[in-house]
């Protein structure tokens, strides 16, 4: 199965209204997991000690009035009608919209761009005139200018990065609270002492069995989960309308805004702390965003706006119904979800409540396994364990490492916390704050990749930056009980990305200014002044053009090298996918008879790495297809090689997306298997079991003696072997650098790259045969 190409294409988006229908499924289970499970708690959180409920009813249907229009204007007009049109090629979050401004200005921290990337059939920059004077212009002008706007755009965007993170961890923690809060149905008959010594232990467990589920991927988990979730909503709702018709057939009149000015006049100053308890309706609608590369943008519109959405209103409207006929509250409990239910269906409600609260927190890991894939193809995360769960859904992935990080810090906070209070605080905060980072994006999106006007971008931020910002403030004023912990979090998470991509930059930066030039690569000659043995060579670099230093660093050190070098260039380029046919920039270095060629991979964040004999197949393949191919400099002058030219380097396509490229057999038996060539060229192995490869050429007219000869000598060394030389790199802060530079590189960034994932194991290249060179860079 060809994974590479049927991913790439993404044929899920363009199928039939039964596959729209069968994702807007999954997603139930997957995306809306912790949306649905909001009215077990959002009630008893917004009464816990900041309002009461009175007999005037002004209280509740003031809450009523807020958690509507909340659920209104956030989940379904901005991002069900407008953030959700912002996606980045089928994918979401807040690194796709920093991907999309990446593009449409030069405001991109990925330090080796080349021009050839803007080519790639993915990329979609429709450009602003140069000549155009609008404000949008303007804006680009000033971002592009000036550093520290970047830096300051960067830093957003990280900022909400590392939000979601965090919410993956307080996210589980809560649903496993939630777990309680669905048992705190049981508390209407146990004791709160006896409840308290069972709760932590059950949560636990239940957080262990969560996060073990998710090797399985979205596709099973969603499969799983979905039904659950359904006969949740279908439950609450069937209640909610029961509660209605059975206590309060007026309550639909709380539905208007005048009970939220009525609300805030009387509680005031309480009534706008208790906004923290109301901002947990909405927690879970960034992962209608987030996990937008899992599912399809028409999906997710479907499940929320036929599904969730109603059910949603009709549970409130039911909890509110019931709550308006009855003011005594013997407990705190009394004014959760469960004395709303009838008693006759209170027991199978609870079990329905138990599993769905154990799903809640499904949409946020799934979103922080994508961002975190998102970050780290954009250099701003150590490298991490990918596995791609689905050869259908390019977005379905799961990272171990971050699997069971996020699920020791979830038991951390579970057993530190006990409370559903202070960790709907700490969620509160960090969902609002995620939510003010896609706004902020939002508008310079709207101006600069959308191309509006001004006004409506700013119209956008001020309506909808103005809601999340109130509710910020209610949040941020609880930051002693427990809105500090996804501070914490964040800060944490914000310094690994930070550091990283400083030492990254840093890194390159010295690999620039270190290269070798290419008039001392030709002056050593085709030989390279030493003996060339059977092979290839790959060296790794990061350079998209000149001569990395580890080569010189290798060849002053060794006595031979391969009569084929490739120095090999593995990229990712901010779009989600690059089509097979424009994966590989294969050019030459130096003159024919050196044998060295660039190779430049050009990945997407959300791309699927080939297995490394998949991986070498195509490498050489393409190069055997830019040596076909290539047009004959009819001068022959030296001079135009020498200059290595990006412009001359030419797009070549994996061996799958090849229909009329040169492909290559291994062990073939009978050649004539390959029908639609017309010329075939094999090379013969010596006595014993060494491996045999040819090359199949397509239907064309007689080829060049040169050009035999090469793909000859390019079969032989493909047979003797391949080799991979990659740079063993300490990155240490040069003399005279300040002390915060020394603390970031010497210990900050030393410590992530000797922890995480090699480059080698990170990027799916050849390692069977790897030679690593050590050297120091002082940057």
């Amino acid at each position: 199965m060809d994974l590479e190409a049927g991913v790439s294409r993404n044929p899920v988006k363009k199928e039939s209204w039964r596959t729209v229908l069968t994702l807007a499924y999954q997603s139930l289970g997957v995306v809306y997991g912790d949306l649905s499970t909001s009215p077990l708690y959002v009630y008893k959180s917004t009464f816990a000690e900041d309002i009461k409920h009175s007999e005037t009813n002004e209280e509740i249907y003031g809450v009523l009035s807020f958690v509507f229009w909340t659920l209104t204007l956030v989940p379904l007009l901005k991002y069900v009608f407008i953030v959700l049109r912002a996606d980045d090629n089928g994918e979401g979050g807040t690194f796709a919209l920093y991907s999309l401004l990446c593009r449409h200005a030069k405001v991109n921290s990925l330090p080796n761009c080349q021009v050839a990337d803007e080519e790639l059939s993915a990329y979609k920059k429709d450009g602003i005139d140069p000549a155009d004077r609008s404000i949008g212009s303007r804006l680009k002008s000033t971002l592009e200018k000036h550093r520290v706007l970047q830096r300051v755009l960067l830093v957003l965007a990280l900022i909400g990065t590392c939000m979601v993170i965090g919410d993956g961890v307080l996210t589980p923690a809560i649903s496993g609270i939630r777990v309680f809060s669905a048992v705190s149905g049981l508390e209407l008959s146990m004791s709160k002492e006896h409840h308290k010594y069972v709760e932590v232990p059950v949560a636990c467990v239940i957080l262990v069995c969560l996060f073990a589920l998710q090797h399985y991927g979205t596709h099973r988990v969603g499969f799983l989960f979905a039904p659950i979730v359904i006969t949740w909503l279908l439950c609450i709702s069937t209640i909610g309308v029961y509660n209605i018709f059975h206590w309060n057939p007026h309550v639909y009149q709380a539905l208007s805004p005048y009970y939220m000015y009525k609300f805030l006049k009387k509680t005031q100053r309480e009534g706008w702390m208790s906004l923290g308890g109301i901002l947990l309706c909405i927690t879970g609608s960034e992962a209608m965003f987030a996990d937008l590369g899992h599912f399809s943008q028409l999906s997710i519109k479907i499940a929320f706006t036929s599904v969730v959405y109603p059910s949603l209103i009709l549970a409130y409207m039911g909890q509110a119904a019931y709550l308006s006929k009855h003011h005594i509250i013997e407990s705190e409990y009394r004014i959760g979800f469960y004395v709303s239910v009838p008693e006759r269906v209170r027991w199978p409600v609870l079990a329905i409540a138990i599993l769905a609260a154990v799903v809640g927190s499904q949409a946020v890991i799934t979103g922080t396994f994508s961002i975190i894939k998102q970050c780290s193809a954009l250099g701003c995360f150590p490298r991490v364990k990918i596995v791609h769960t689905s050869s259908k859904m390019h977005g379905q992935i799961y990272i171990p490492e971050i699997n069971w990080i996020l699920m020791l810090l979830c038991l951390a906070v579970t057993i530190g916390f006990r409370d559903t209070k202070r960790l709907g605080n700490a969620s509160g905060l960090a969902v609002i704050t995620v939510m003010l980072v896609t706004t902020c994006l939002m508008s310079l999106v709207i101006v600069l990749c959308w191309h509006k006007s001004i006004i409506l971008a700013i119209c956008f931020i001020l309506f909808f930056g103005s809601i999340e910002a109130l509710y910020f403030s209610a949040s941020l004023i609880k930051f002693l009980e427990g809105a500090w912990v996804p501070i914490i979090l964040s800060f944490i998470f914000m310094i690994i990305m930070y550091v990283w991509h400083y030492g990254t930059l840093k890194k390159y930066e010295f690999d620039v200014q270190n290269k070798v030039s290419i008039n001392w690569l030709l002056s050593l000659g085709p030989s390279l002044g030493i003996v060339r043995v059977r092979g290839i060579g790959l060296v790794h670099t990061e350079l998209v053009s000149g001569i990395p230093a580890i080569f010189s660093h290798f060849v002053t050190n060794l006595p031979a090298f391969h009569q084929v070098l490739v120095f090999i260039c593995i990229k990712s380029v901010p779009v989600p996918h690059v089509q097979p046919e424009e994966r590989f920039l294969v050019g030459r270095i130096g003159p024919k008879e050196y044998r060295i060629y660039r190779c430049i991979v050009r990945y997407g964040y959300h791309d699927i790495h080939k297995d490394d004999l998949e991986f070498e197949k195509d490498l050489v393949c393409s190069i055997a297809e830019f040596i076909r191919s290539e047009k004959v400099d009819p001068n022959g002058g030296k001079e135009e090689l020498e200059k290595d030219s990006l412009e001359k380097m030419t797009v070549v396509g994996t061996s799958s997306s090849q229909i009329e490229g040169v492909r290559m057999c291994d062990n073939v038996g009978n050649p004539g298997e390959m029908a639609g060539t017309s010329e075939l060229m094999e090379i013969r192995s010596p006595a014993g079991p060494r491996k045999r490869v040819r090359f199949v050429v397509p239907d064309s007219p007689q080829i060049d003696v040169g050009v035999r000869e090469e793909l000859q000598e390019l079969m032989e060394a493909r047979e003797a072997g391949m080799a991979f030389i990659l740079g063993h790199l300490y990155v240490r802060a040069k003399r005279g650098s300040s002390f915060m530079k020394k603390l970031v590189i010497d210990v900050g960034y030393d410590f992530l790259r000797r922890n995480c994932r090699g480059p080698t194991y990170g990027l799916n290249i050849p390692h069977a045969s790897t030679l690593e060179v050590g050297m120091i860079y002082h940057v």
